[in-house]
């Protein structure tokens, strides 16, 4: 649904939104995974903000983290849900509006309306729990791209995304750079590092160390809250840096003195407890031990990324966090070396930011400023050529 402007509140509200839904993969038409394994039918949810020109060619693929979804902007009616990067999509923010046309679906795996874990087994008639198949970050891409397919789109101005979104729009360089102009990977990586595989190993045991959890069985009898809870907590440990940790909590205390128990006594320790009963309300915890697996076997180094001997026609920029040590600037940077030594058109631009990992959400007017001036070059020269000039 495109953008409705709400005159009754101030330029930064993007306006009211619908989540719609494609289903494809029906009857006789599964949809091939990675794992040789088929699927279907497959329903993704999504969103779109702007107005998609006549010729198509101004549209934009947002992607989203791992536990992120297709509302990436705006509210819904009658609902205060604002989307996640709110302030970088709407009239003349980072994603135009006013010029382009945005898309943000929910990943295959998810939990907020596209298929997953959760998601009706129509053999079984009950939700597919363990019995939904692996998927891998290029599966979620191969299903974006018949989400595109369905809007007629013969070629994205381009794709972008934070974290996990960084590898779906790397992964769509790799596997579809004939459908792609530019794409913008923010504080991402080529592949897991052993220390950002242990954290996922140590989230996924957290959840299945829940009693609650019953082998991925638990639908009926209610979330693995405990395990999931923790989860997540570890996860916003390491979405944070030490600088902003301190200058958000310090040693803060929450009542003014020890309890000398097992209570929350500090602030830090009050958030964490916070963001964790929170996440059990919004998350599926089987979508997040696919989702985390999934980002784990992702791997796009070496030749992977773009073979040797291949040429394309991509733009790409590159952005990292200098204190992000979930996603260290040292791991774009190895984006970056192997698409020059592709020739790729590549700029880096490494930010500072006391945020972390979660500088990508909260950083705006930086990002705003590069991203505006990135997608203005590209766009214009797509005008001025007339045409696809990588065809």
């Amino acid at each position: 649904m495109n953008i409705i402007k709400n005159e009754k509140n101030n330029s930064s509200f993007t306006g009211f939104v619908e989540t719609k839904y494609f289903t494809f993969a029906g009857t006789g038409g599964e949809f091939k995974l990675e794992n040789g394994k088929t699927l279907g039918p497959i329903t993704l949810a999504y969103e779109t903000y702007g107005s998609l020109s006549k010729d198509k060619s101004n549209a934009i693929l947002i992607l989203h983290a791992l536990s992120g979804d297709a509302h990436a902007a705006g509210v819904h009616e009658n609902l205060n849900d604002t989307g996640w990067w709110d302030e970088m999509i709407g009239p003349d923010k980072a994603f135009d509006t006013n010029k382009y046309f945005i898309i943000c679906s929910n990943v295959l795996g998810g939990c907020k309306g596209s298929t997953g874990p959760s998601s009706i087994n129509p053999k079984t008639g009950k939700p597919y729990a363990l019995e939904f198949p692996f998927i891998t970050v290029a599966d979620m891409v191969n299903a974006q791209r018949r989400l595109i397919d369905h809007f007629g789109i013969e070629k994205l101005l381009c794709v972008a995304g934070g974290s996990m979104g960084g590898m779906q729009a790397l992964q769509w360089l790799s596997a579809y750079p004939e459908r792609i102009k530019s794409a913008i990977p923010i504080a991402t990586a080529l592949k897991h590092s052993p220390q950002q595989i242990a954290f996922n190993e140590v989230i996924r045991q957290s959840i299945m160390a829940d009693p609650a959890w019953r082998d991925g069985n638990y639908y009926e009898h209610g979330q693995p809250e405990k395990g999931l809870s923790v989860a997540r907590m570890i996860g916003h440990i390491t979405f944070m840096s030490d600088q902003s940790m301190e200058e958000k909590f310090s040693r803060r205390l929450k009542n003014d003195k020890f309890s000398f128990g097992f209570d929350a006594d500090f602030e830090v320790e009050g958030y964490l407890r916070y963001r964790g009963a929170n996440f059990v309300k919004r998350f599926d915890a089987n979508s997040y031990l696919y989702i985390t697996k999934a980002i784990d076997y992702f791997d796009l180094s070496g030749d992977k990324l773009i073979p040797n001997g291949k040429d394309i026609h991509v733009r790409v920029m590159v952005i990292s966090f200098k204190t992000d040590w979930l996603y260290p600037s040292y791991q774009s940077q190895e984006i970056v070396r192997l698409l020059k030594r592709r020739r790729v058109d590549t700029t880096y631009c490494e930010l500072t930011s006391t945020y972390g990992h979660d500088a990508f959400l909260i950083e705006a007017p930086e990002q705003t400023a590069l991203i505006k001036h990135f997608l203005d070059k590209t766009f214009n020269g797509y005008l001025v050529a007339g045409h696809d000039k990588s065809n």
